[in-house]
């Protein structure tokens, strides 16, 4: 009876969500390193705009709906902003001018082709490479060099400080407010991730003091994951406040804690090793999907049968909040794969799916397009 309840209550809120009408078929575009566009800084802006219009044919004839673009992947930007510098990653120089808007580029061709854009950001990530000085003065690693955090070689941002916070808000606010996007969409990095299953040392003791200075009470990993959490309230609020249909969802890392679910192992650990929490963004309301990266087979120490039917479960997922996959197509070169892995991914998804959405997102355009295996008429199958 109490089952019956839980799921009565996820069909009356599923209702709210932004992709209750219509599953999220889409793929990752990724412009860190140029891992997929542009395939290299400095192209001309006709050659730019050629791998636009091809990347978007790709997920136009493979069936998908819409694509996920990187458009901040070192707190900078693929479209033209006055906030932050021009990515590196399509000039060579941060901060140098392309000549033309890749984001305005790939909405108003998106619509030619019926692909929605939605727009990644990644929150916290300010360089993946420390050694690399060339940062533009408008950076936010110059502006802001006290909430920097150096992690290995990379350059982090720090979640606990309030005027960073504001800062991201304030960029996703810009996006939301000029560009004709479907939706923002933050990956995992929050804080970094662990090594060898410890938790890297991050300089945030003095952040933590002042906090318990102004009378917090919260452990320190309480207190981490609450930074994060005020991140994903904010957002939220800003974007819907500013256009109601604009999606806002999160692809955490697959696997939420250990020994949930029960029957599979656990790496990493994403509530007590990189300090977010997507269970309370889902039961408070404030992502509009979620896109747990689940990138293992469908059997397996890390099922993707079993963690698909965890995190759609009502008692996780109380709102029926739309999950939507990560689905690692990469694998089918990087591990040897076979398309019927993908195939028998993608039907999960489907014979799983509530009433309340769902979806999946693709990692990464590449397989597409090359067509690895025969995988576009298998993604294409599953599309509509």
């Amino acid at each position: 009876m109490k089952n019956c309840f839980i799921l009565c209550i996820c069909f009356l809120l599923s209702g709210s969500s932004v992709l209750s009408s219509e599953p999220l078929q889409s793929v990752w575009i990724a412009s860190v390193l140029n891992i997929n566009f542009p395939s290299k800084p400095g192209l001309s802006i006709e050659a730019q705009k050629n791998e636009i219009r091809s990347l978007l044919d790709t997920a136009q004839s493979a069936g998908l709906n819409s694509v996920v673009l990187q458009v901040r992947p070192e707190c900078d930007a693929l479209y033209k902003s006055s906030i932050e510098p021009w990515s590196r990653f399509l000039t060579g120089t941060q901060g140098q001018d392309p000549g033309y808007d890749p984001l305005e580029t790939f909405i108003a061709e998106g619509k030619k082709r019926g692909v929605a854009v939605h727009a990644w950001l990644n929150p916290y990530r300010a360089a993946i490479s420390a050694k690399n000085r060339t940062r533009s003065r408008s950076h936010i690693s110059r502006r802001m060099p006290q909430y920097v955090r150096k992690v290995d070689n990379l350059l982090w941002m720090d979640p606990g400080s309030p005027e960073v916070r504001e800062h991201i808000i304030t960029v996703v606010k810009d996006i939301v407010t000029r560009y004709d996007v479907a939706g923002i969409h933050f990956d995992d990095y929050f804080y970094p991730y662990p090594a060898k299953g410890k938790v890297k040392l991050f300089a945030d003791d003095a952040l933590y003091k002042e906090f318990q200075k102004d009378g917090g009470k919260l452990r320190k990993a309480d207190w981490r994951r609450n930074n994060v959490n005020q991140l994903i309230a904010s957002v939220s609020k800003a974007v819907h406040s500013i256009k109601p249909d604009v999606a806002f969802g999160v692809s955490p890392f697959g696997i939420y804690s250990k020994g949930k679910p029960s029957d599979v192992k656990a790496g990493v650990d994403q509530y007590h090793q990189l300090f977010s929490d997507p269970l309370t963004w889902m039961k408070n309301g404030w992502v509009d999907y979620l896109s747990p990266q689940l990138y293992w087979s469908v059997e397996g120490p890390q099922s993707f049968r079993s963690l698909i039917k965890w995190w759609r479960d009502p008692k996780v997922n109380p709102r029926c909040v739309p999950i939507c996959p990560g689905v690692a197509i990469v694998r089918m070169t990087s591990h040897g794969w076979s398309a019927s892995e993908i195939k028998a991914q993608l039907n999960l998804e489907l014979s799983n799916r509530p009433r309340g959405g769902g979806g999946f997102i693709l990692w990464n355009i590449k397989a597409l397009q090359h067509n690895s295996k025969g995988v576009n008429e298998v993604v294409k199958q599953f599309c509509r």
